[in-house]
């Protein structure tokens, strides 16, 4: 069956037969198809952005013999934010791109609790109700507990994890400064891209993939600039965030509550905190509500001073004021965007894609984007790998191909990267006691981000793996 659907294709890519063809006995007679392949010429990939997903999927791809070219706009590497874990279901697609990628993690992860005995739980407790006599509100109150598999909950800052990273990159693999302008794609397999410095890329018979986060230009191009899918959108929440020494933190906490994740549920509130910097640091998030607008073009992060907060938490138990006392006077806070409000209708357009961020940025309440950024770079690199086996021995049009690809990619992956980004959004309400279902009952918060979670945790790699196949044979056959 696929001899004869590769036979109807190849007929369908032959001009009509030309008696004058032959006439130059030297004359591939399929050098009047426009686009056809030579066999052997490889594919070259052009990656939009050096973050933590760009460049584990150039790693993926360098694996597979992929010639990579990634186009970073920052002048040194960097990521932002601050803490981030991968739980199991992610660290296993990390080793199917990768196998040392998962000791990047392990060279700069923080365990949770007892290095010894480390703590895989995330837990969660009610951090607002209390007896205003009572100084110690927590010893008595039910800690949920919920397992996120071996070394499941091992953070690490952003920024060291992908400097581990690129000590795996060859170093004629990025280029930095390069900030995208436009794409042009010139046919016969070519995609131009031109930077905002003046200068030109050329992606030879070869695709684009956005991987410039949240605010991706590879997006804009895709979408549209005037629709107001290409942008991430305000969810007026807004996270302060600062670090404490943990001396100082054991001292007041108690060296269990210092020493491992908690989240403190509350009233349109919340507030969580994890051990940092091989547990040297105590890392402290506090999210609340802001009714008012915070423009696209102003930067995320602000800087910002614990009485911007403090207010808020006044009526909190001891605990909660505990911790929001710890932080330092001056510290960040961070506008947090996502997608939702106008998801993209489709990561692909032609031979150009977009991956983690880029397409589907979610609010970090579930802790699961970069995760599932990683499931995208183990998509698109299973994905690649075959396009270049279906253009060497099945004599594909590699354009056909990428297309294929790009478009199985977005059939299969939007669905659970959309339905995270909202989950994610759904996840505070429950946190924050606004959800209609939950309300204040911490027992029924729980069950739901236990569900929640285990559809982000306990993933079907190979079953994804079966149905990008699946996928890129339907509409390679198209």
């Amino acid at each position: 069956m696929l001899t004869r659907l590769l036979a109807r294709l190849r007929q369908s890519w032959f001009p009509p037969s030309n008696p004058n063809r032959h006439k130059n006995p030297n004359t591939n007679p399929r050098d009047s198809v426009p686009v056809m392949l030579v066999a052997d010429e490889p594919l070259q990939i052009a990656v939009v952005g050096c973050g933590i997903i760009g460049a584990i999927l150039a790693l993926g791809l360098i694996n597979k013999n992929i010639k990579v070219t990634v186009y970073e706009q920052a002048r040194s590497l960097r990521e932002i934010g601050a803490g981030i874990a991968f739980t199991a279901n992610a660290r296993k697609c990390m080793s199917m791109i990768d196998e040392r990628i998962v000791d990047c993690i392990a060279t700069v992860a923080t365990p949770n609790g007892d290095p010894k005995n480390p703590n895989n739980n995330m837990q969660f407790i009610d951090g607002y109700t209390h007896d205003p006599g009572d100084p110690d509100d927590i010893s008595s109150k039910k800690l949920y507990k919920l397992f996120g598999g071996p070394k499941g909950f091992e953070g690490c800052h952003r920024a060291h994890f992908l400097e581990e990273i690129m000590k795996l990159m060859p170093n004629d693999v990025v280029r930095l400064s390069k900030r995208l302008h436009t794409l042009e794609d010139y046919g016969a397999g070519k995609v131009v891209l031109r930077f905002c410095d003046g200068t030109v890329a050329q992606a030879d018979a070869g695709p684009v993939i956005g991987c410039d986060g949240i605010k991706s230009r590879v997006r804009e191009l895709i979408l549209g600039e005037n629709n107001p899918a290409s942008y991430p959108h305000y969810t007026h929440k807004v996270a302060y965030r600062g670090l404490v020494s943990m001396d100082e933190a054991t001292a007041r906490l108690g060296h269990y509550r210092a020493h491992n994740q908690h989240m403190y549920g509350g009233p349109n509130a919340h507030v969580l905190h994890f051990p940092v910097a091989k547990q040297n640091l105590m890392n402290v998030v506090a999210f609340l509500t802001d009714l008012n607008d915070w423009p696209l073009e102003r930067s995320m992060s602000q800087p910002a001073t614990k009485d911007e907060i403090a207010g808020a938490f006044a009526d909190w138990g001891p605990t909660v004021r505990n911790v929001i006392d710890l932080l330092p006077i001056e510290m960040e806070k961070w506008g947090v965007f996502d997608s939702l409000d106008y998801p993209a209708p489709t990561y692909s357009r032609g031979r150009v894609c977009i991956a983690g961020d880029a397409a589907h940025a979610s609010s970090p309440h579930h802790g699961a984007g970069a995760g599932i950024g990683v499931e995208d770079a183990l998509a698109l690199t299973v994905l690649v790998d075959t396009v270049q086996s279906s253009i060497r021995t099945r004599d594909v049009r590699k354009t056909l191909a990428l297309q294929a690809a790009f478009a199985a990619f977005t059939a299969v992956r939007r669905e659970r990267s959309q339905w995270l980004v909202q989950s994610s959004r759904e996840a505070c309400e429950i946190y924050e006691w606004n959800d209609c279902h939950c309300g204040s009952d911490m027992d029924k918060g729980y069950e739901e981000i236990k569900r929640r979670s285990h559809k982000i945790w306990y993933f079907d790699i190979e079953g994804m793996l079966k149905q990008l196949e699946q996928e890129y044979r339907h509409y390679l056959a198209r």
